[in-house]
């Protein structure tokens, strides 16, 4: 597989890596879909305020809200999510629930009021803002295996050639300078040949690997069953990104309101992702009779895996009101760039012939290296009618591009490269070439669809109700195992969402400048599980499930304008 071959040739400095690990194209993914977060006024209407502003919320959605602004506000959200994951593999389905607790949004805004009709006030602002939260934990079974993931490492030790002192890590292995020559170790496929998923076959200078699971066969007259089995899962998800939001904006002649914000961004996601079979005639080498045999094989692989760090983006944002009646609102994100670095660690726990073994990723030291990466730009086309002092109904339209997202290699690595760019080598410095162009055939164009209505039933007391759609971000050729899927490290596993849908409503109490806001917000997407990269060439249908993630949230916001 040409990502499990890209992760021998790693993207760290050696001077700062324990082994290889670079991102992939479901990373850089993973680190830029949005959520729908922010007041619980802003989320009763489905997020669909772009044309509106005056709320908190808008400084990091259409930063032309804060024009709207016509005195000081202060407050804060806070946000108790429900969440309950399933998942479906042949007929058999299996859940979980957690409940988080969570501070959406808070801050404030100042209005400097100034002499002049044309240019009335101008505004700043500080928020913090949630833009989204990765907590999620989901599980599963596959009753019925028709592959193992010993044989996908066995694959891929084969498309790299690698040898038995390749991935031998057991003789004062040095993850600085690997056994195969190469800038760093091949993990994945050390772990599985310490572990006895796989095994060579032949010379040990040129091996034939094969893995644990193994078709009816008949040699010398003694038959050799089927390997058979069941597969599971258990995937951990958490962190988030914080914005912290600096705006400024005003309006001019009460008819066009404008805004720029700068966004400071904290990124922090970390991963808890374990695969386990339960295998009967597996293939498996014997200590004690110095063969291979078949026996009862039970396994898992378990990896860690966390990205932190930061970045920034700008944005720019105008809201335009020529009647009364009507709002229209344009704003323009640009990419957040960010800087991260990734910390990761791996292990394998496996029983066979009445004895168990643990081989860990460098004997259970983590490792690390650091990866840039580019997000998508934004776009966001709003609109609002409000009708009398009553209604007011509103819609937004986003558009983002993910086939446009980029990973690269921190500068301050330049010269890593250039030492092993030995001229004339096929070597390729720009080590995140190949996953760029997966980012492009994986991921496309989504479109967020978001609407909203308040009716104020008193001056006091308003109700409210939205609906927002966000369209799938993969193409049809990767959601249809059409292509191969690379993943890079030991974490193999990876998931691609469907549609995910919104379905809000909302309360909403006003009394002398202090309010008091609660929503209800439910969130249903769909996603399909993969333990491994399946083969579009084979009929084999490797490890899936559908998982339905739902969340419930109550959303409680107070504040006071003043």
């Amino acid at each position: 597989m040409k990502k499990q071959i890209l992760f021998f040739a790693t993207t760290c400095m050696a001077g700062l890596s324990v082994y290889g690990q670079d991102a992939s194209a479901i990373d850089a993914y993973r680190f830029s879909q949005p959520d729908l977060k922010g007041t619980a006024r802003f989320m009763s209407m489905g997020g669909a305020f772009g044309a509106l502003g005056g709320d908190l919320s808008t400084l990091s959605q259409n930063p032309a809200g804060i024009g709207v602004y016509r005195s000081n506000e202060i407050g804060f959200t806070l946000d108790l999510d429900f969440q309950n994951a399933s998942s479906t593999s042949q007929g058999v389905k299996t859940g979980v629930n957690q409940t988080k607790f969570l501070l959406n949004n808070l801050g404030g805004v100042a209005t400097l009021r100034l002499p002049s009709s044309t240019v009335p006030n101008l505004n700043l602002g500080f928020t913090y803002n949630k833009g989204a939260s990765f907590n999620r934990r989901y599980q599963g079974v596959i009753p019925r295996l028709n592959i193992s993931m010993s044989n996908y490492i066995a694959g891929t030790a084969n498309n790299n050639g690698l040898t038995v002192a390749d991935v031998e890590s057991s003789d004062n292995f040095n993850a600085y300078n690997p056994n195969d020559g190469g800038l760093q170790a091949p993990w994945l496929t050390i772990l599985g040949y310490d572990g006895y998923l796989i095994n060579p076959n032949g010379d040990p200078n040129d091996p034939y690997w094969t893995g644990q699971w193994g078709e009816a066969s008949t040699v010398d007259g003694v038959t050799n069953p089927a390997t058979s089995g069941s597969g599971y899962f258990d995937v951990i998800e958490k962190g988030s990104v914080d914005e912290y939001n600096i705006a400024i904006g005003g309006n001019i002649a009460n008819k066009v309101y404008w805004g720029m914000n700068f966004d400071i961004i904290n990124f922090d996601y970390r991963l808890q992702s374990l695969w386990g079979e339960n295998l009967e005639n597996a293939w498996v080498y014997n200590e004690s009779t110095g063969n291979v045999g078949q026996t009862t094989s039970q396994w898992n692989m378990q990896n860690l895996y966390r990205a932190n760090g930061s970045g920034f983006n700008y944005q720019l944002g105008v809201i335009v009101k020529p009647i009364q009646e009507l709002r229209l609102g344009l704003a323009f994100h640009t990419p957040t760039w960010y800087n991260l670095t990734q910390t990761y660690s791996a292990d394998i726990l496996g029983s066979y012939y009445g004895k168990d073994y643990n081989p860990m990723t460098n004997n259970g030291t983590p490792g690390y290296c650091d990866v840039n990466l580019r997000t998508p730009w934004k776009v966001i086309a709003s609109a609002a009618a409000v009708i009398g002092s009553k209604l007011i109904v509103s819609a937004d339209y986003e558009w983002q591009a993910y086939q446009h997202m980029k990973l690269s290699e921190p500068t301050y690595n330049d010269y890593y490269y250039d030492y092993y760019a030995i001229p004339g080598s096929p070597f390729n410095p720009d080590i995140y070439a190949e996953t760029n162009q997966d980012i492009k055939d994986y991921y496309k164009q989504t479109n967020t669809l978001r609407v909203g209505a308040e009716y104020r039933v008193t001056p006091k007391f308003s109700v409210r109700a939205g609906y927002s759609f966000v369209s799938s971000p993969v193409t049809s050729k990767a959601k249809e195992n059409q292509i191969p899927v690379y993943t890079v490290g030991t974490v193999t596993d990876y998931r691609f969402d469907n549609e995910t849908n919104y379905i809000t409503c909302g309360l909403g109490y006003r009394f002398s400048g202090f309010y008091v806001d609660l929503a209800y917000v439910y969130k249903h997407m769909t996603s399909e599980y993969h333990a491994f990269s399946p083969d579009p060439t084979s009929n084999i249908r490797t490890p899936q499930a559908s998982v339905s993630l739902n969340n419930s949230q109550l959303v409680l916001s107070c504040g006071l304008k003043f």
